[in-house]
């Protein structure tokens, strides 16, 4: 029987926020296999982040999957209203996944079969989240402790859908001298995980320190399902560099493209067309400051709109004549109007 919770795509047109071009959605995805053969880039999940507004943007600028915010199993299963706005899937997220964490594998079983029904491009498990209130009751990274639970929750998953299943984790818990990434690569695959995310840093690191790339490298020569580079890719040279140092299908952008969604398209133009795509430039900047808060006003009412756009605006800006103070201004502002009249002002004196 169907979850109560379950939400259909809505009916909408595909926007490339800052283009000004809007396109007919693509009616069906391209094959699993044949996305993952292409060196996707791909938008990592990210909390209050990669809601429908900014997956849409970031497809704009060249991402060729987009993954939701993580869905908690258990709102999703209660039938939450957060739970379900995460899962809702419009016509154009026909390259979207849904991430759903959870601690217990019966729990995330269920979970997975109501975002299956919502069509997903693939329903992806977060092993990864490292923050204590995640990762210090089980769920996220806590699976790292356990590496054999983990896998045979990663089994149950499977066994649940019929859409693919991958996982998203990190090269261990931390601080083991032998991380444990590369056997429990292995083991995923023989249950049935069709890819493999590697955020290169322990759970305990967190976001800090370098990302070591070579864990990634020797889970990939250890497997055949496609495995994914994440962690430290924050332009189209790192997006080359890690696909040439690892061998991996793909690469993963997570917080660099908070502040630069242009990262896409880099990594696009490097590695599709073997050429380098000029930064975005003045013009261009405000216009996906103003297109990105019409759409989120558009979403979310005032001032919420304007509010949640804030965390993208300075890293948008970067770069302008007065972008200091055109930034208190903006975070001063709680209108759509104010704030594009501004960005207006910006825009004479860039031009």
């Amino acid at each position: 029987m169907a979850s109560p919770c379950v939400v259909g795509r809505a009916v909408g047109p595909q926007v490339r926020y800052g283009s000004g071009v809007t396109s007919t959605p693509t009616p069906e995805a391209p094959s699993f296999d044949a996305v993952f053969a292409n060196k996707p880039v791909i938008l990592a999940p990210m909390e209050d982040i990669t809601d429908d507004v900014f997956r849409r943007l970031c497809r704009g600028v060249g991402a060729d999957v987009c993954v939701t915010e993580f869905v908690n199993v258990e709102g999703l299963l209660r039938g939450c209203r957060n739970a379900k706005r995460k899962i809702r899937l419009s016509e154009d997220d026909v390259l979207t996944s849904i991430q759903i964490y959870g601690s217990s594998p019966e729990r995330l079983a269920e979970a997975a079969r109501v975002a299956a029904d919502a069509r997903p491009f693939y329903v992806d498990i977060n092993c990864g989240c490292w923050v204590p209130k995640i990762a210090g009751r089980g769920a996220g990274a806590g699976w790292l402790r356990d590496p054999k639970a983990m896998v045979e929750m990663a089994a149950m998953v499977v066994r649940a859908v019929d859409a693919p299943v991958t996982v998203k984790t990190r090269i261990g818990y931390g601080p083991e001298s032998d991380m444990p990434i590369v056997d429990l690569a292995r083991r995923l695959e023989d249950v049935g995980v069709r890819a493999l995310t590697v955020h290169c840093r322990t759970a305990q690191m967190g976001h800090s320190g370098a990302a070591d790339w070579s864990w990634a490298r020797k889970a990939r020569e250890a497997v055949k399902i496609p495995v994914i580079v994440n962690g430290d890719v924050r332009s189209g040279e790192d997006a080359v560099r890690a696909i040439a140092e690892t061998g991996c299908a793909g690469v993963m952008v997570g917080r660099r493209a908070i502040e630069h969604p242009w990262v896409f398209r880099e990594a696009y133009g490097l590695l599709r067309e073997g050429r380098t795509v000029p930064q975005p430039t003045a013009q261009e900047r405000i216009a996906l400051c103003k297109e990105h808060l019409r759409a989120n006003v558009a979403a979310r009412g005032e001032p919420h709109g304007v509010r949640c756009t804030r965390r993208h605006l300075s890293g948008y800006l970067h770069g302008l004549p007065g972008a200091s103070k055109l930034r208190q201004e903006l975070n001063l502002c709680d209108s759509l109007e104010g704030c594009l009249a501004i960005l207006d002002g910006a825009r004479a004196l860039a031009a």
